[in-house]
C-alpha cells in the first residue's frame, strides 16, 4: 500500500476523521475516502458521521455544506482554491434583485452555491432531486411558477421533465465543464459509436440532453450503469465519473464523450493536500451563526420534501 495512504488512514483513526470525496476527485483520493459519491450523498453521509473532523474532497461549498449540517464538528478543504465557477456566477445582492423581478416567487437553490446564497433561499436541491422538489415546492405554496439559481440547463430541465406544468425562471448560470459539449460532440459520438449509450448530466446544454440515451446526476448515471447490461457506454460528465466506471466494470466499455470534460477546480485536491490538511487541521471552513441558521433552514426543508416522498414512495 502507498505509504502515504497508510500515513493518512492512521491520521483518520488517531484523530476520529472522516474523509468525503465527490465522484469528479482524482481516482487516488477513493483510496482514503471513507465515502465517495454525488452532492446528495455526501450531505446525509456528513449529517450522519460521528466522526470529530471532516475532511471534504472536493470544491468549497460542497465543505460549507458539511459544515452546516455538523456545526459541531471540524470541516477541512484540503485545497482552499478549490471552489465552483457556477456556485461564483451568484451572489447576494444578484440573488435578491432576481427575486425582486419575481415578487413572490419562491426560489429553489442548487447544491452547487455558496452559504450566503442558500441562507437567502427558500429551498435547496440537488440535481438527482430537483425534479421532486421543485414540484413539492409549487404544490405546497400553490403557486405555477418557482425560481431556479444558479444553474440556468438544469433548471429548464426541471421544467421539461414537469411537462410545463411549472415555470421556472431561471437564473443565468452555467457549469463551464457541462457547457463544453454541443449537439455535434453528441453526433460524432454516435456515429463513431453507434452501440454506445450516452448518458448525459442535467447541467449540460438543453441540446445535449434531448439527444442524451439517459440524464441523470452522477449518482444515477453510476446506478444506470450497474443496473444495465450494455456493452458500451458514453459519459456525458466530468472525467471523474468515467474514470470510475472504467475502474469498477472492467467487463463493459466506456467513451468520454469529449476529452475536455474535466473541472479543475474537482482536481485541486491530492493526496499529499489531505494529508497536510489533517495533519495539520487546517484549511478549516467557518461560517457565521446568523447565515448558517438561514442556511441549514433552507437544506431541512430539502431534507423534508424527499423524506416525506421517501415515505409515499415518491422517490
Amino acid at each position: 500500500m502507498n505509504s502515504l495512504v497508510e500515513k493518512i488512514n492512521s491520521l483518520k483513526q488517531e484523530k476520529n476523521a472522516v474523509i468525503l470525496a465527490h465522484c469528479y476527485q482524482n481516482v487516488e483520493v477513493d483510496e482514503v475516502a471513507d465515502f465517495v459519491g454525488d452532492s446528495l450523498y455526501l450531505s446525509r453521509k456528513a449529517k450522519e458521521t460521528n466522526a470529530d473532523i471532516i475532511v471534504f474532497a472536493g470544491v468549497s461549498f460542497m465543505a460549507e455544506t458539511a459544515k452546516l449540517l455538523s456545526p459541531e464538528k471540524k470541516v477541512l478543504l484540503p485545497r482552499l482554491e478549490a471552489g465552483c465557477f457556477m456556485a461564483n456566477m451568484i451572489n447576494v445582492e444578484s440573488l435578491r434583485q432576481f427575486r425582486a423581478m419575481h415578487e413572490g416567487v419562491p426560489a429553489v437553490c442548487y447544491v452547487n452555491s455558496t452559504a450566503d446564497i442558500k441562507a437567502e433561499s427558500d429551498v435547496c436541491c440537488t440535481s438527482s432531486n430537483a425534479v421532486n422538489v421543485v414540484k413539492n415546492l409549487a404544490e405546497r405554496e400553490g403557486v405555477d411558477e418557482v425560481l431556479f439559481l444558479p444553474d440556468t440547463y438544469l433548471g429548464k430541465w426541471v421544467e421539461a421533465q414537469l411537462g410545463g406544468k411549472i415555470k421556472v425562471h431561471t437564473y443565468n448560470g452555467f457549469c463551464p465543464t457541462h457547457l463544453r459539449l454541443r449537439a455535434e460532440d453528441v453526433e460524432k459520438s454516435r456515429l463513431e459509436h453507434p452501440n454506445s449509450k450516452i448518458l448525459a448530466h442535467p447541467e449540460c446544454h438543453h441540446t445535449v440532453s434531448e439527444l442524451a440515451d439517459f440524464v441523470g446526476s452522477t449518482k444515477e448515471i453510476m446506478e444506470y450503469v450497474r443496473k444495465t447490461n450494455f456493452k458500451e457506454y458514453t459519459i456525458a460528465t466530468e472525467k471523474g465519473v468515467f474514470d470510475r466506471l472504467k475502474r469498477d466494470y472492467s467487463n463493459k466499455t466506456f467513451y468520454l464523450l469529449k476529452d475536455t470534460l474535466v473541472c479543475q477546480n474537482m482536481k485541486w485536491n491530492t493526496l499529499d493536500d489531505i494529508y497536510n490538511s489533517l495533519l495539520r487541521e487546517e484549511h478549516e471552513i467557518t461560517l457565521d451563526s446568523e447565515t448558517s441558521a438561514k442556511a441549514m433552514a433552507c437544506i431541512n426543508k430539502m431534507f423534508e420534501i424527499t423524506q416525506s416522498l421517501t415515505v409515499a414512495g415518491g422517490v
